[in-house]
Order: C-alpha cells, then structure tokens, then sequence
C-alpha cells in the first residue's frame, strides 16, 4: 500500500481540476460504484444549492430549525420516509428499505455552526455529504436490486453539545450495523485522511466571592476575577509540563461587572484534550488543582463541574482499509497527518460503541485559515470545497454498499471493533 504523505497544504490558487495519480488494481463492485458515480453527480447541482443555503443561515447548537426543516424537506422530496424531531427538537432521521431484511447502513449529517463566524468548521459539507451517500446507497440498491436499508440521522450540536451522545443514548444508533461520516479540514490536494482525533473533557469552573467598594474598602472584598485570572496563570504555566500532545485551553466570564466593584463571581470553561481518554483523565488530575489553588489564594469558593466526556476517534480498520482502497484506486491519496486529528468529535464517543468510520478531506485554505476560523467559512463556501465533499462521500457510499452487500466483511468489520477493546 502506498500511502502519501504531502507537506504543501491545498491552497485557493492550486488547480484542483489536474487529476491526481491513482494506483491500478480491482475495486469491490465496480458496478456498484458506477451507480454511486452517477447518481451523486446527477444531484451535485441541488446539493451545491442546499450547502449555500445551509451554509448563509448558520445556527448554533440545538438551534438548528432552519437546517432542520431543509434537509428533511429535501430528502422528502428524494423519496425517504422522513421522521422531524426525532428524538432532540432539531434531529432528524431520513431512512430507505429495499426488498426485505438485508443490512443497514447508517450515516450522519452535522447541522450546528459557531458562535460569530458561522460555519467555520464545514459542517454545511457534512451535512450535504450524508444526504449524498445515502442518496448514491438508494439508488444503488434500487437500480441494482440490492436488499438493504439506509438511515440518515440528522444529529444536532456537535459543537459543545454532544448532539450523537444524546441520540445514543435515546436509541438513535440501535439499528445500525456501521456508521459513517466525514470532516472538512486543511490538507494535501486530492487528500482524505484517516487520523483520529482527541479525546476532551470539558468543565465549568464558578468561583464565589464577595462584592466590596474597589476604592472605598477593598479589604472587605473577596475577589473571583482575581481567581479567575490567577487560575488562568496557574493552567498557563502548568502547560510547559504537559506532553506536546495534549491540550489544555478556557475561557473566563462574569456577570454585573463594574470597575468600582470588586467582583463577587466568576465563570470559566475549559477543555482537556489528549490522544486517550486515559490521558485526558490523567492531565485533569493536574488542572484541576490549579482551580483548587487560585480559590485558597484568593480566599474565595470554588465548584468544578464536569461535563460530557468525549473519546478519541476509533477509524474502524476494516472500514478504513476498504476506503483506503477505491480512494487510491479512484480517487486521490490517503493521509494519515492531517484531517481534524487535533480537534475532538462527539462521533469518537460512537465510534467506541459501534463500528465506525470519520474520515478528514482536504479543502482549499489560506495561511492561518483552518477550522474555527472566519476564513475557513469563506473555504467552506466555495466550490472547490463542494466538489471534494462529494468525492469523499463517492468512496463513503461505496464502503457503505459494500457494508450491505458482503455478509463476510460485516463480519469483519465486527471482529476489528472487538478486537480494539
């Protein structure tokens, strides 16, 4: 297997249109894969129309009722049986039968956006790639009388939310035999990526204290801004004794501020990221006396709250090995450096309880541009964007088909998960 490593990143002015140098060998299915070819193709003008519109009306996290009411009118339209609300206000689940029993294949789409800066992750490409693989599986198992089925589920707050956490543990995923979705990110020209990603624990962090005259009697205070600022020291500093690959990193807030008061509350969120959960659980035994610390100093009180805990991203082999394969074959390079594998997904929390799949694919960026940044919603935007979406979501819906169509690599598929844990 080659495996292509690239340190020049896909910039606007690269000609995405040359066409990358593909290895020679037999796919899975080629007549499969000639319907999926097709029937994504036929739909890219109406997907392109869907990802602007999903793309000019960002919404935050569980405030998705306008991405809500377009994709499930859409895929009405494209002859699903659509279920609104399912679960969570603003999910949604798109599924298809053909013939009886068979395998299923679930897939994901992603809805929310960001605070200010819209949607500066790309999740209006996640949200049109799941529409585009279980459209390309539909009209493979129709066109080729294949007995499957294909559930859509719109999941909601990915970011901050754990949105596929919540519809878990509702049932969402119960169905299922594998899952699949993937990511935008920066990357090498014609790159799909197959890292994982870290595992985070978030937490909130209040600090209780005592209003005072700032100016008249400022002894009588007790204050939890200075808490606040010296706990954000405190974690600063303990980051030069951390791994290079971890990641420690909050913000503080408060409420009635005044420059003449001293301040009697305090509030602040962080996030501890490592490779494993087993790391993030040991970096938190060292933050967390850093909140601890800056209350004794300060004479004032703290509380620590935890929150969801999201696992590392587990790239199902087997999985991962099948789309190694048609990418290389059919459409570009496999990459293992880039992709969102520093960053963090509620997706790696399934992954570790079903047969999961999350590749990154590159998009054109400009310096400085990744994820989370406003120039990274103009990249999501664009049309060179799109087209890469859809050809990530060609080799999903062709791992996909072969997940309903080969009995004995499901059954692998299975093994790889158990093998893991």
């Amino acid at each position: 297997m080659t495996i292509v490593q690239a340190n020049v990143l896909w910039r606007p002015e690269d000609d995405y249109k040359v066409k990358p140098t593909l290895e020679e060998g037999v796919i899975y299915r080629p007549d499969i894969l000639a319907v999926v070819d097709t029937a994504i193709d036929s739909l890219s003008d109406d997907l392109r129309e869907l990802n602007l519109d999903i793309h000019d009306h960002p919404e935050l996290k569980y405030e998705e009722r306008y991405a809500h009411d377009a994709y499930t009118s859409f895929l009405e339209k494209h002859g699903f049986e659509v279920t609104r609300h399912h679960l969570l206000e603003t999910a949604w689940v798109a599924t298809y039968t053909h013939g009886r029993g068979g395998r299923v294949l679930g897939v994901n789409s992603e809805m929310d956006a960001l605070p200010g800066i819209g949607h500066a992750c790309g999740h209006n490409l996640i949200g049109i790639s799941g529409v585009a693989v279980a459209c390309a599986a539909k009209a493979a198992m129709e066109q080729l009388n294949i007995d499957g089925k294909v559930i859509l589920l719109g999941t909601p707050a990915e970011e901050g939310g754990f949105g596929k956490v919540k519809l878990w543990e509702r049932g969402a995923y119960k169905e299922m035999d594998v899952c699949l979705m993937c990511h935008p990110a920066p990357g090498p020209l014609h790159s799909i990526s197959l890292s994982s990603c870290l595992a985070v624990i978030r937490l909130e962090i209040e600090y209780s204290g005592h209003t005072a005259h700032a100016a008249l009697s400022p002894w009588e205070g007790k204050n939890a801004l200075d808490a606040a600022v010296l706990a954000y020291t405190n974690v600063a500093l303990l980051r030069q004794q951390i791994k290079p690959t971890h990641r420690v990193h909050g913000i503080l807030e408060g409420s009635n501020w005044g420059p003449s008061i001293i301040p009697d509350n305090s509030k602040m969120y962080y996030y501890i990221r490592a490779p494993t959960t087993v790391e993030a659980e040991e970096t938190l035994k060292r933050v967390v006396p850093c909140f601890e610390a800056a209350a004794l100093a300060t004479g004032t009180k703290v509380k620590v709250t935890r929150g969801f805990t999201g696992n590392e991203l587990v790239q199902n082999k087997v999985l991962g090995d099948e789309l190694s394969d048609v990418v290389r074959k059919k459409y570009g390079v496999i990459d293992y450096e880039y992709g969102i594998r520093d960053a963090s997904t509620d997706f790696g929390n399934v992954s570790h309880l079903m047969p999961g799949l999350h590749p990154g694919f590159s998009i054109p960026t400009v310096p400085e541009g990744g994820n989370h940044t406003r120039a990274f919603t103009d990249s999501a935007r664009s049309q060179a964007a799109h087209d890469a979406c859809l050809v990530v979501s060609k080799a999903l819906a062709h791992v996909g088909m072969r997940v309903i169509t080969d009995g004995g690599f499901l059954q692998q598929v299975r093994w790889s998960l158990f093998l893991i844990f």
